[in-house]
């Protein structure tokens, strides 16, 4: 099938190039004019790379379901509409985990994600690609709003109208056309932990050693230059790099002795600055710090609780927002769209053991809920004969049904049955 915004189109504009086009999307770390690009904060980063691929991860994971409300309280769930279909076959290389694990990967790196419409000719959209958000340039004289979006390559641009472009984007303060990516709140953050990996890949290069200098006497007899310069080599090689003498125990020569001159590792507190780079990470994107392995003040009772909160306040934002976005964007381009929206199954994820869930949901009907062949389908057996009825317990009462009686009653005697007062319906008295 031909698409009017095709993926030969997209390819046009060359090979991707190795640098952020635009914006830069470059974050300077450190004070010594070093900068990396968002991207490249994401791959080197391993405390933004943790929270962005928890949030990705677990999102992605969630069905998104297509619905057609048809009252206040009554809704249907879409199979064959077309934006089920578009979401459930995005392209023909992307499904739709990887599809919304990019989407929200480009909105926690860079606080923007783009789509663009892949349509027949002609046509409505029949599926979506994702742009990178760094090689995307919003156009126009609106600051409130993009008029069209520039997508740039190696080889030239294109421009594409709003209307074929699907924008997720976050607030801005300066510009409501973009974005502003959560990673320039840890600008501090990250470049003291970039600095500090910095030199203690400097330390393991030079063996681990702990550096200082060496005092040589004031009295001690004057080196020559020769002498000087074997006493360095020698040193150099028990102490740094990887040669065969690394490690071996130094020979001081006319009473010098050796002054440590460096932070030790117990004074740089590698481990404590590791764990506040993730701390300061996870709270930038609201998020729990057990549930991205900062386990100090762990339990069972708050991780569970901390579960809870994750789905319905971390991760509820983010549904909601990408929700709203596909139905304003995306959905109204599709035939039969009235009343029909998307949603994220999140409720699978705040569901309890299917003990407890059984028992409270027994608890709310007054009494068996689910089928014999639903039961055998949740096991994966076969469906067999006289299993689509509810069984329903003799002591359950059903709208204005009597109740059976609990136990049968006794057949009454016939009159003038020997042994029986015809009167009473007593027996006769014994002697």
């Amino acid at each position: 099938m031909a698409f009017a915004v095709s993926a030969g189109r997209l390819r046009a504009i060359g090979p991707t190039p190795t640098a952020s086009v635009w914006p830069s999307y470059a974050t300077p770390l450190g004070t010594g004019g070093n900068a990396m690009t968002y991207a490249a904060i994401y791959r080197a980063q391993p405390a933004v790379r943790t929270v962005v691929d928890f949030l990705a991860r677990n999102l992605a994971q969630l069905g998104l379901h297509a619905y057609r409300r048809m009252a206040d309280d009554d809704r249907r769930r879409l199979t064959d509409h077309p934006i089920a279909t578009l979401l459930a076959a995005p392209n023909p290389t992307t499904t739709t985990y990887r599809l919304i694990r990019a989407l929200v990967s480009d909105r926690a790196i860079f606080d923007d994600a783009y789509w663009v419409k892949l349509r027949a000719e002609g046509g409505q959209p029949v599926g979506v690609r994702r742009l990178p958000p760094w090689r995307v340039e919003a156009l126009g004289a609106d600051w409130t709003d993009a008029e069209k979006y520039r997508l740039h390559g190696s080889h030239g641009h294109i421009d594409l109208d709003r209307a074929e472009i699907v924008h997720f984007r976050g607030y801005n303060p300066d510009d409501s056309r973009v974005g502003c990516a959560p990673i320039e709140a840890l600008r501090q953050v990250l470049a003291e932990e970039y600095a500090a990996a910095q030199w203690r890949e400097q330390m393991w290069s030079n063996g681990a050693r702990v550096t200082g200098y060496i005092e040589r006497p004031a009295d001690a007899p004057e080196w020559s230059a020769p002498a000087k310069e074997r006493f360095r080599a020698g040193w150099q090689a028990q102490y740094s790099g990887n040669g065969p003498h690394v490690g071996g125990t130094p020979i001081l020569e006319d009473g010098m002795k050796f002054v440590p001159a460096s932070i030790n590792p117990k004074e740089a507190q590698y481990v404590e600055s590791r764990k506040l780079t993730r701390e300061e990470a996870a709270a930038a994107y609201h998020i729990a710090p057990p549930l991205v392995g900062i386990l100090d003040h762990a339990t069972f009772s708050n991780i569970r609780e901390q579960h809870k909160q994750l789905y319905q306040d971390t991760l509820g934002p983010w549904c909601a927002e990408i929700e709203q976005d596909i139905g304003l964007q995306l959905v109204p381009d599709l035939p039969s769209s009235r009343r029909v929206y998307v949603e994220f199954e999140i409720r699978e994820k705040l569901q309890g053991s299917f003990d407890e869930e059984a028992a409270m949901l027994q608890a709310a009907v007054g009494g068996p809920f689910m089928l014999r062949a639903e039961a055998r389908a949740r096991m994966n057996l076969p469906r067999i004969d006289g299993a689509d009825e509810l069984i329903v317990p003799l002591n359950v009462r059903v709208g204005d049904e009597e109740p059976p009686p609990t136990e049968p009653e006794q057949p009454a005697l016939p009159a003038g049955e020997p042994g029986t007062d015809t009167n009473t319906g007593e027996g006769p008295d014994e002697d």
